[in-house]
Formats: C-alpha cells, structure tokens, sequence
C-alpha cells in the first residue's frame, strides 16, 4: 500500500480509534453488530465453503479468520499454524493482525490474546476494522471516499424518491425506505416502492431485507424489530449492510460498462467489414464493365452505308448518354467509400484497408484512363467515316440547292424582259424602268458566279462517278441556255427604255416639285400622329409635366401646317390644269411619291382628332403620378425605420457575439461564456428578431401596391425592398449560423470529452495563428499553434519526425493545409480516453472475473446475439491448465481485432 492508501487508512480509522467502547457494553447495539458482522462474514466465508456460528467463538483459533482474510483480499497469508494449543492460535490471529497491519490499518488495543480468550468486545472491533479496510475504504463518489463517499452515493441514489432523506447511517434508515429506495433504483421490478407506505417500518424492513437475499444474495444482516425498536439503531451495522448494496449494484454496473464498450468496438468492427465487402463488390463490377466495353469501342470495321455509320454513332451518343454517366458515379462512390473506410479505420485504430490485387483505386483510375483512350479514338474514327460519306451527298445536295436557286431566280424573267409596259408609262416610271432594268442587270451579272459554281460541281460528281450524274448533266445543260438568252433579252429592253425616257421630261418639272414638299409635309403629319398616339410611360410628376408643355408647343405650330398643306394641294391643281390644256397621255401617277392629296387631307383630319384626345391622356397620366407620389412617400417611411433597424441589429450580433464572418461566411464565436451560456443567448437575441417580422410583413404590402403601380424609383429612401429583405435574410441567416456553430462545438466537446476551458483554448490558439481566416493551418501555422499549447517541437531531426508524424495524422491526403476539425480530433485524442486494445481487453477481464478464459456462454449472456457470435469467431480455444468445456482465449480477440503491436 503506497503512501497515500495509509494516510487515508489513518484519517478515517483515527475518529474510531475507540470504536465507541462503551457503546458495545449497551446489549442492543451489540446484538445489532453481532448478528450483521456474523452475517457479513459469512457472504464471504461461503466462498470457501465454509461459516461461523458464534462470532467470539469461530474466530479464536485464527483458521478461519486467516481463511476470511485471504477470501476478501484475494492474497494468500502465511501457512496457518494448525496446532491445538494456545501458542498456535495466538501465533494464527498474529498472522492475521500482522495482515491487516500491512494494509495500513492501525489496531487500537486490539491484541492476539484477547481474540484467542474470546473477548467479544475485542473481537467486533477487529471484525469492523476489517469491515472498513475491505468493504468501505475503497468505496469512491466524487473525490470523497470510504464512510462519506458510501453516505454521498446513497444520498445520490435516493434523492429522487418521496419520503427518503439519508443524512447519517442510523435514525435515516429506521423506516426501511432507503433500503427499498436503493433496491428499486437499480432493480425497479424487484418492489413496487409506491405501495410503500412510512408509517410502516417493519414491513418495509422486512420487505428489503427478503428482497436483497432472495434476487440481490445480500445475506439477511439485520433484524427489522431491533432496528424499530432502538432509538438509535447500530451505526456500523448499517453501514455493513449498505456497503454490501453499493458493491453488488457497482460490480453489475462494471459489468455492464464493460460489455457496452465490447459492443461498440463490434459494432464499429462490423460495419468496416461490410464497408470492405461493399468496396470489393462495387470494384470489380466497375472493373467487369471497363473490361467488355473497351473491345466495343476498340471495334474499326467501316459501314459502306450513311445510315449504318449514323446507328452507331447513335449507340456511340447512347453510350455516353445513358451508360457511362451511372459508372462515372459508381467510380465517384467508389472513391468516396474508400477513403470513408479508411477514415474510419484509423479512428478505430485499426489497420488500414488494403483492396484485393488489381482493385486498388489506382488500378481502377489506370482502367480508366484506358476506357477513356478508346472512346475518344472511337469518336474520331467515327466523325471520320461520317465525313467520308457525307462528301458525295453533299455535292449532289449542293448540286440541287444551287440550281433550285438559279431556277427559282430566271422563273420569270424572260416574260419581264419581253413584256411593253414602257408604252404608256411616265417619265419617272420611265426613270424607275431604267433604274431597275439596271439593277437587274447588276443582278445578273452577280448570278453569273452561281452559273459558273453550278457547272464546276457537275464536273466534280462526273469525275467521282456519281450515280446520278445524267440527270445532273442534263439539268445543267438547261441552265447554260436559259443564261444566254437572258442576256440577249437584257440588251434589247434598255434600248427600248432609253428611248422613250425623252419624250415624257417636259412634265416632270411640276410633279418633282409636288413631291418635295409633300413628303416632308407627310413626314411631319406621320410622325406627329405617331406621337400623339405613342404610349408614354413616366415616373414621376416632372416627366408628365415635361410631356404636358412639349404637347402646348406642338399645337402652337398647327397653324403654319395648315397653310403648308395649301400650299401642296395648290402645285397638284397646276398640274392637273396642264394636263388638261395639252391633252398629255398621263397613264400613270406622279413618279416622285405616291402621296396623294387625298392622303394629305386624310392625314390632316387625323391629326386634328388625336390632339384632344392626347390632352385627355395628359390629364389622367398626371392623377396617376401624384397617387404614385403618395406610395413612394408612405414606402419611404417605414424603410427608413426597417433598414437602420436591421443594420443595428447585424451591428449588435457581430460586436457580441461573432468574432469576424469572412467571405465564404465562416463564423467564429467569441469565447465569453460556457457555449451553453451562449446558446442561450444567441436563441434569446433570435427571438427578439423573429418578433420584428410582422413590420416587415406590412412593409412588403406597401411594396407589393408600389409594384402594382409600377413604380420604380423612390427618392424618399435609398432603401429598396430587395435591400430590405437581403438584410433581414442575413440577419436571420447570421444567427441561425451562429447557433449552429455553437451546437457544433457542443457536439464536438461531449463526444470527445472535452473540457469548455480545453476547447475555449483550441478555438483561441487555432483563430490566433489562422492569419489569413481562411479556416485552415498551414504547417508553419500549425507547427506554431502546437508549440503555443505546450508541444515541445525542437529544430532538429528528431523534432521534424515528430511533426512529421503529426501532420501525417491530421493531414492524411498530404494538402498542405490543417482544418479545424482535425485539429480538435488529434488534440482529443492527445487529451481524452479512446477505446483502446487494452481497455477492451480490461472489459473483457471484468467478464471474465479472476479466471484466464471466458466461455461460450458467458458471451451470449452478456453480450447481444450478433456480437457474441462475432467474438466466438475470433477467439481461439483455452488449452490452459484449468480449462473448462466452451472456455475461450478473449486474448486471441485482441490480435485478431488489433493485430500484434497493440498487445
């Protein structure tokens, strides 16, 4: 026993040093500790197959209590002396004294002699010493231990239950209520505890004590009528019998820590296995599919039709389309649960997964690339095939379509050239005839390319033998005479033109002059019915009152108008009197425009009647500017109220609680606080925000009614709605993300057992040395952040394969970069308890108990079917010396599950 077990033996044995001596000359005291110290030797004397009857009596020889000694420690004591005579059984009781001794204990008065004469008084007080030392001082709650760490955990242990208040180990218990409190706390099914009534100790004594003896093999120490009847009963007899509840619920607690964390280990184990089968599976179908799909695209044997070559370039298109996009997923998935497997398994320290031979991920991405060298060879043989035979029948369609064109073109044509229109036509249709007779001229001179394009390609089918190259040649035969008399036509028709182009200038005087002021006349009244007609949109009272003022200036000018148009219809008359006076064949109208006066006068009507109608327009657009005036100015109001509002608010979260949000919004909390108290505090802030939302609701009405009025502009605000509504989006985004990476760093902190002061400091070192707020550490960063938080890291080699080593952990991938979250995983594993070999193999000894095996049955007893029959699979046989049928070596668990290195 180290130094500290002793001091702790003296502190708590120095109050009982006289073990209350007069308390044990009061008879019912002493029949209480009688009978409960008996009691308690025993449970532990069966074990040896062995008991005592009379407690003074049993123990004066020293064989029996040498044998409860070595029953209760687990340590064999020196060979017994086994003499009758007083010599030999005060050197046994030496042996046992000198026993308890080297534990720490220290014996007040208590001396071989008086055991050995059967001293009652003597012999109870070495039996509680005994009681202390082996049943009470190791019992630990919270950093208090032996009788105050047993009083702590049963006042933990019934503190929930009615009518129980355990505050010392005598009057507390005198109602039986603690001991059905602590029996229904860990057994419920055992006492139905609300039929329990306080007014009824002994049944409820009674009731306990045939409960523990029956299901929990606590022996019955105590009888109910002494405990009711003392005032005060026996307060070390209580605390026998209590710490025999604490060590039979706490070994069944152990034990079901134990198979908890066997079952998780299995369970982690399990579905690495089925991940390792799903990969092995998944690859070798993609494998499979690369194999038979190569050959196909490797196939070159050409088609001698269009149409055959088009189906395979549509199975080709299919190919892509529908089949290899699902095995480019199947590879992405592949990837994906490779590198999850082998995260996992390095978080499970377990050996990294090694695929069977030819399906690594490398083999997979090398038949790959193999699968996408084909197909782009595939592509390009076919296009070129395609282009092969697409040749002659695009020049046969060529063919066709220019010389459909040609024809389409002279339909006609030869009707135009012979037709006498220039008999009875004026001078300026004469003058039109000859512009047009000459374009048409600079018309057919540009088909004459086309003509010369035509006969070329007829030339090349006949040279490739095309197999329709008689009617080709026959239909450009057709074109090539056609062309020629064209041109003859062509000749003739301007000499016939130009001729009578001089008898018709005399008149052509007065019909030019009509038409220079007429059509700018015209233009003047078309565009100003165009904008009296126009459909005007405005903004604002300004623009409608621009409108009003630029329509008083139009109608200001009528008057000039009207004498224009006076004067236009005047040059007509003139002409038409000259008409008559010289009898002139006019066969047609004036050849400079084809306004008429008719047109001019209509025109003119028309305008008159736009006018009043566009005053009226004016009228109604300006009602409506000075109603969307109103809008603007009640949008302007509360915009102005919301927009500062949210930015307040945005100002408050970022100064109290985020740290800095970058540009990929990224947040960090402030380390004020627990992260509960933060929690709590950003939730309250969400709320106080969510309840401004009816504002923004009427606000978005009043946008709604300025949308409906289509207006777009507000110059009572520089707050839009969109503005309005991105703030509050962000607003509400910012907490819920605040929130978030709170509750994150919670789950982070309980599942890795972290401290609030552990990862208050991880988050301040990481921000700290994270310069650039990119999120991440780069080596020299990191290398930095680790030395700041106490990791000696020297500038030599072995310091570079230390952080070599590190990096290799937290940055697996080789990317140069350290996230925060592998930050916290390897500082976890730095500072918290993991699920090791060796604490697996611990579980496994709790089960097993002090034997080196464990059996078939005991697994399936403690463990869940699936998970027991995992571990029989994997354990090898005990040939051990004491071996039993179905016992199993849970060692050979170890090297099966971890390998040989974690032994």
């Amino acid at each position: 026993m180290d130094h500290y077990d002793s001091q702790q033996t003296n502190d708590y044995m120095q109050p009982e040093e006289d073990w209350d001596r007069d308390m044990l000359l009061d008879p019912a005291w002493e029949k209480q500790q009688r009978k409960t110290f008996t009691a308690w030797c025993n449970s532990h004397l069966r074990k040896a197959g062995t008991q005592i009857e009379n407690i003074e009596e049993d123990f004066r020889d020293g064989l029996k209590l040498m044998l409860l000694l070595e029953v209760i420690s687990g340590e064999r004591l020196a060979k017994p002396e086994r003499g009758k005579m007083r010599v030999h059984k005060i050197s046994n009781v030496n042996k046992a004294l000198d026993f308890i001794a080297s534990k720490g204990v220290k014996l007040v008065s208590i001396g071989a002699e008086e055991i050995v004469d059967g001293n009652a008084k003597m012999t109870l007080g070495m039996i509680w010493t005994i009681i202390l030392r082996f049943a009470i001082q190791d019992i630990s709650v919270e950093e208090t231990s032996a009788k105050e760490g047993l009083l702590l955990w049963c006042q933990r242990k019934t503190a929930p239950y009615k009518n129980v208040n355990i505050q010392n180990f005598h009057i507390s218990w005198k109602d039986g209520l603690g001991f059905c409190a602590l029996i229904h706390r860990h057994r419920p099914e055992l006492i139905d505890y609300g039929k329990l009534r306080k007014d009824d100790p002994l049944t409820n004594l009674n009731t306990a004590f045939d409960v523990a003896e029956k299901y929990l093999d606590i022996p019955k120490m105590l009888d109910a009528e002494d405990i009711v009847g003392t005032a005060r009963p026996d307060e070390k007899a209580i605390m026998t019998y209590v710490s025999s509840f604490y060590h039979a619920f706490s070994g069944a607690q152990k034990a079901e820590t134990a198979a908890n964390r066997i079952c998780k280990v299995l369970a982690v184990n399990q579905e690495n296995e089925q991940l390792m089968e799903d990969y092995e599976k998944l690859a070798s179908d993609l494998l499979e599919w690369i194999r038979r799909t190569i050959p196909w695209l490797e196939n070159r044997a050409p088609e001698n039709t269009m149409q055959a070559m088009q189906q395979k370039l549509e199975d080709f298109r299919d190919y892509r389309r529908l089949h290899k996009p699902p095995k480019v997923q199947e590879k992405c998935q592949l990837e994906i649960n490779f590198n999850t497997l082998q995260t996992k398994l390095r978080l499970s320290n377990r050996p990294a997964f090694m695929p069977s031979e030819g399906r690594m991920v490398s083999d997979i991405n090398n038949a790959w690339g193999c699968l996408e060298q084909a197909e782009k060879g595939y592509e390009e043989w076919l296009l070129n095939e395609i282009r092969r035979l697409e040749r002659l029948d695009h020049l046969a369609e060529k063919f066709r379509q220019k010389a459909s064109i040609h024809e389409a073109w002279t339909d006609g044509k030869e009707a135009m050239l012979q037709q006498k229109d220039y008999e009875t036509a004026t001078l300026s249709e004469i003058k039109a005839l000859l512009k047009k007779h000459e374009a048409f001229e600079s018309d057919l001179a540009a088909h004459q390319d086309r003509v010369e394009q035509i006969a070329a390609i007829a030339q090349e089918l006949n040279e490739l033998d095309y197999y329709d190259s008689p009617s080709v040649n026959a239909r450009c035969q057709k074109i090539c005479d056609q062309w020629d008399n064209l041109g003859a036509l062509t000749q003739k028709r301007r000499e016939a033109l130009e001729r009578t182009e001089k008898l018709l200038e005399t008149i052509d005087q007065l019909y030019l002059e009509y038409a220079k002021r007429a059509a700018p006349f015209n233009n003047w009244m078309e565009g100003a019915m165009e904008d009296l007609q126009d459909t005007f949109i405005v903004h604002t009272i300004e623009e409608i009152q621009g409108l009003t003022t630029a329509h008083e200036q139009f109608k200001a000018t009528l008057p000039d108008a009207d004498k224009e148009r006076l004067a236009i219809l005047g040059i007509h008359n003139e002409v038409s009197k000259i008409v008559q006076t010289y009898h002139v064949n006019m066969a047609g109208t004036n050849p400079y425009t084809t306004i008429t006066p008719q047109e001019i006068n209509g025109k003119w009507d028309h305008v008159r009647q736009l006018v009043p109608r566009r005053d009226q327009a004016l009228t109604e657009e300006h009602a409506r500017q000075q109603h969307n005036e109103r809008l603007r100015k009640q949008f302007g109001a509360q915009a102005n109220v919301i927009g500062p509002w949210i930015q307040t608010k945005m100002e408050v979260l970022r100064k109290h609680f985020i740290c800095w949000i970058d540009e990929i919004g990224r947040i960090s909390i402030e380390m004020h606080g627990t992260l509960e108290d933060q929690l709590s505090h950003l939730r309250q802030y969400e709320k106080s925000i969510i309840n401004y939302k009816p504002k923004i609701d009427q606000l978005e009405g009043d946008h709604q009614l300025i949308q409906e009025a289509l207006i777009f502009d507000n110059k009572h605000t520089n707050y839009t709605m969109e503005h309005i509504r991105v703030g509050w989006e962000q607003l509400l985004t910012t907490i819920a993300r605040t929130i978030n990476e709170v509750e994150n760093q919670i789950l982070t902190r309980d599942a890795k057992g972290i401290s609030q002061e552990q990862m208050n400091e991880f988050r301040a070192s990481f921000n700290h040395f994270d310069r650039d707020h990119s999120g991440t550490l780069g080596p020299e960063e990191f290398k930095a952040c680790l030395i700041s938080l106490g990791y000696d890291i020297a500038n030599d080699p072995q310091g570079e394969a230390e952080f070599a080593r590190i990096m290799s952990i937290v940055d697996p991938n080789r990317l140069g970069v350290v996230t925060f979250q592998a930050f916290i995983d390897f500082m976890s594993r730095e500072t918290a308890d993991t699920d090791t070999a060796d604490q697996v193999m611990a579980s496994f000894k709790i089960l097993a108990g002090d034997k080196n095996y464990i059996t078939v049955d005991e697994l399936r007893r403690e463990l869940p079917p699936d998970q027991a029959e995992y571990c029989i699979a994997r354990m090898a046989p005990y040939t051990g010396p004491d071996a039993v049928p179905g016992a199993l070596d849970y060692m050979s668990f170890s090297t099966a599950l971890y390998g040989e290195s974690d032994l």
